[in-house]
C-alpha cells in the first residue's frame, strides 16, 4: 500500500492508494476503464496518477470539516506535483502513455479512457459538490445526460426483466437541449417512455403516480431552465426512494452551481452539471458532469442542521441496482468516447478555484438588478402615473411583497404572489450550508442595520436568524428573468441595453441576456412552451459580475426604452 502525505491547513494529511469498500475490505482505489472489474490496478502508481488521487480526495474528504468551500476548490486536485514542485498542474497533451511491460502502467494508458487533468478536474468536482464521492468529466452537458439515459439498460429494475423499456419522468420546464435530446432521440430513436411532469405545482400524489413501474430516472432541473422554478429536492427524494421501481433522482444543478446549492446532501442519487457555465464561469470551455455519492452514503449523515431551516431526509442506502452504478458510467464514459481534452479539463478547473468567489458577485448582482427593477417599476406607477406598467421578475432570492395597499389583486395575481412567496421558501431551503452561512455572516447584519437606521426596524442584533430568509432577499445564483408584455417590449429591451450581450449561454464573467422563445428553447412547440411558461415577452438573464450599480442601471434604461416604443 503506497503512503502520501500532504500539508494544508496546518494540518498533515496521510493517504493511502486504497479504499474501504462496503464490506470494510481493502481494494484497489483506481480500476481500469478498459478492462473487467477483475483487472489488477497499477503496482506502482507515478505522480498524480488515480490512485494517488483517489486517496489524496478520500483523505481529505474525511477531514473536510476543517475545509471551507473555497480551500477545497483550490487545493483538491492540485497538489504541488511531486517531482517538479509545480504548483499549477500542467497541462498532459498526450494520448497515450508508456507501459513498464504489457499490461503494466503507471496509472494511464490512453486519454480516452483518462487523462491527468480530466482526473485531477474529477477529483475537485467531487470535492466541491458536497457529499459527492466520485465525478465524470464529459465533453459536454448533453454528453453527460445522454450517457447517464443511455446507460439505464444496464440497470436491472428490482422484480423485473433486465431488458425491459425504460420509462424516464422529467420536468417539464428544462433547457431545450435536454428537451431535444428526450423527445427526438430518446423517446423517438431510443424507445424510451418520456413523460413531462411540472414538479413545481403537482402534489406529492400526482408525482409519485407519475412513476410506473419500469421508471428508472427523475429529471430534476432547480432552478429550472428558463423560468427559475424551483423544486423541493427532499421531497422529491422522499418520493422516488419510497417507490418500488427504486428510480435514480438526478438534480441538474448547472443553474445554482454546487456554491449555492447541494443536491446529493438533499437526498438526490445523481448531480448533473454543463460546466460550459458556472464552474468553468469564462465562456471559453463546453463541457459536462455526472457527479456521484459514495455506494453507501455514509458521508450524507453529516449534514450541517444548524444552519437548515427545514429537515433534511436521511439519505437512504443505495439500493443494490446502484451499487455498482459508478463503474457502469464510468464504463460508458468510456465507451462512447463523450470525454473533454486535457486542456479543457485544465481550464475548467482553474475556472473552479473562483466559484465561490464568481458566485457570490454573480448572486449580489442578481439580487441587485431584481430589486432595481421591483423599484423602477413602483417609480412609474407612483411618480409617472403609468399604472398599467408591469415586469414580472423571476429571482427566488428576491424578497415576496405584500399586495400594496388599496389595490383590489385579482386571482391571477394573487396565485402569482403565492408562487412567488414558495420559491423564496424552497430557495432558502435548498440553500447549500456554506453559502447560507455567508448570507447569515455577511447579507443579513447588513440589511438589518440598514432597515434600523432607517427607522423600519424596531431592533438590531448582529446574531443569525436561519429559520427564515434575510429581510431584504439573499443571492441566489446569478440568473434572473424578466416577463414583459409582448414580444415587441422583450426585443427592444434586447436590442436596448448595453451591458447585456444578446447570446446565449449563462455563467460566464459577463452579462448575457436572451430570448427563450426564439432562441435556447425554439425547438420546443409553441404549446408545450407557453404550458411551462415560457412567454413570448419573456427574457433570460445572466447577470454577471461587473460593477453593480452599472448593470442596474443599464436595465433601467433598456425598460424605459421598450415601453417608451411599444407602450406603457
Amino acid at each position: 500500500m503506497t503512503e502520501s502525505k500532504i500539508q494544508l491547513a496546518g494540518v498533515q494529511l496521510a493517504s493511502s492508494s486504497t479504499s474501504p469498500t462496503s464490506s470494510g475490505a481493502q481494494t484497489p482505489a483506481y480500476s481500469d476503464r478498459d478492462k473487467d472489474s477483475n483487472s489488477t490496478a497499477p503496482t506502482s502508481p507515478g505522480p498524480s496518477s488515480p490512485a494517488e488521487l483517489a486517496s489524496l480526495a478520500d483523505t481529505l474528504r474525511e477531514t473536510s470539516v476543517k475545509l471551507g468551500f473555497g480551500t477545497r476548490a483550490i487545493h483538491v486536485g492540485s497538489e504541488p506535483d511531486s517531482v517538479t514542485g509545480a504548483v499549477i498542474p500542467a497541462i498532459s497533451l498526450s494520448t497515450t502513455f508508456a507501459q513498464k511491460a504489457p499490461g503494466e502502467h503507471s496509472g494511464y494508458e490512453y486519454s480516452r479512457s483518462d487523462n491527468p487533468n480530466r482526473r485531477a478536474l474529477e477529483t475537485a468536482l467531487a470535492s466541491v459538490e458536497e457529499g459527492g464521492r466520485e465525478a465524470l468529466a464529459f465533453a459536454s452537458g448533453s454528453a453527460a445526460l445522454a450517457t447517464v439515459v443511455q446507460s439505464l439498460q444496464y440497470l436491472k429494475t428490482p422484480g423485473g426483466p433486465a431488458h425491459q423499456p425504460i420509462h424516464v419522468l422529467s420536468i417539464n420546464d428544462v433547457y431545450g437541449g435536454t428537451y431535444r435530446y428526450l423527445k427526438r432521440v430518446a423517446s423517438e430513436v431510443q424507445g424510451l417512455d418520456v413523460t413531462f411532469v411540472d414538479m413545481e405545482v403537482v402534489d406529492e400524489k400526482t408525482i409519485s403516480e407519475g412513476i410506473k413501474d419500469n421508471t428508472k430516472l427523475i429529471l430534476v432541473e432547480t432552478p429550472t431552465n428558463p423560468t427559475l422554478k424551483l423544486v423541493s429536492i427532499p421531497l422529491i427524494s422522499r418520493i422516488a426512494h419510497s417507490h418500488p421501481a427504486h428510480p435514480i433522482l438526478m438534480v441538474d444543478n448547472t443553474f445554482a452551481s454546487p456554491y449555492y446549492q447541494n443536491p446529493l446532501m438533499l437526498g438526490a442519487d445523481l448531480v448533473l452539471h454543463s460546466l460550459t457555465k458556472y464552474v468553468n464561469g469564462h465562456s471559453d470551455v463546453v463541457m459536462g458532469a455526472v457527479i456521484l455519492p459514495s455506494a453507501e452514503s455514509e458521508h450524507l449523515l453529516d449534514v450541517d442542521s444548524t444552519l437548515s431551516g427545514v429537515e433534511r431526509p436521511v439519505p437512504h442506502p443505495s439500493p443494490d441496482h446502484l451499487a455498482n452504478y459508478f463503474k457502469t458510467l464510468r464504463f460508458m464514459q468510456n465507451a462512447l468516447g463523450a470525454v473533454p481534452s486535457a486542456y479543457d479539463s485544465w481550464l475548467a478547473q482553474r475556472g473552479l478555484k473562483t466559484l465561490h468567489l464568481r458566485m457570490k458577485a454573480h448572486g449580489r448582482n442578481a439580487l441587485a438588478v431584481g430589486n432595481g427593477v421591483r423599484e423602477w417599476v413602483k417609480e412609474q406607477r407612483r411618480e409617472k402615473g403609468r399604472a398599467g406598467v408591469e415586469v414580472a421578475i423571476g429571482y427566488a432570492g428576491l424578497a415576496p411583497e405584500d399586495a400594496e395597499e388599496g389595490v383590489k389583486e385579482d386571482e391571477v395575481s394573487a396565485y402569482r404572489r403565492q408562487v412567488v412567496k414558495k420559491r423564496h421558501g424552497v430557495a432558502w431551503d435548498n440553500l447549500a450550508s456554506h453559502a447560507k452561512r455567508w448570507v447569515e455572516d455577511e447579507i443579513r447584519p447588513h440589511q438589518e442595520l440598514s432597515l434600523y437606521r432607517a427607522g423600519k426596524l424596531a431592533s438590531f442584533s448582529s446574531s443569525s436568524n436561519s429559520s427564515s430568509p434575510p429581510p431584504l432577499g439573499f443571492p441566489y445564483t446569478g440568473m434572473l428573468t424578466l416577463t414583459l408584455p409582448t414580444y415587441g417590449h422583450a426585443l427592444t429591451f434586447l436590442t436596448s441595453s448595453k451591458l447585456f450581450t444578446l447570446a446565449e449561454s449563462l455563467g460566464g464573467v459577463e452579462s448575457l441576456a436572451e430570448h427563450p422563445a426564439s432562441m435556447t428553447h425554439a425547438g420546443i412547440p409553441v404549446e408545450e412552451r407557453r404550458a411551462s411558461g415560457i412567454a413570448d415577452g419573456l427574457i433570460r438573464l445572466s447577470v454577471g459580475v461587473e460593477d453593480e450599480i452599472d448593470l442596474v442601471n443599464d436595465v433601467k434604461v433598456a425598460l424605459e426604452k421598450a415601453f417608451e416604443v411599444n407602450g406603457w
